[in-house]
């Protein structure tokens, strides 16, 4: 199992149609799962490009 190691969280807001009637809408973090070290760990893409710029 990969350990999570970003804090990013869900956003929400809503879709408004044409009537501007609103539904719930998530928006998700972008995790990718990567390999550093032998360890597979869920990182965010930003962190990601972080972690590849101090390596």
């Amino acid at each position: 199992m990969a350990k999570k190691v970003t804090s990013k969280k869900s956003l929400f807001g809503n879709l408004r149609s044409h009537s501007c009637k609103a539904t719930r809408h998530a928006q998700k973090p972008n995790l990718q799962k990567v390999t550093i070290d032998g360890v597979t760990i869920r990182t965010s893409a930003r962190e990601l490009r972080t972690f590849k710029k101090a390596a």
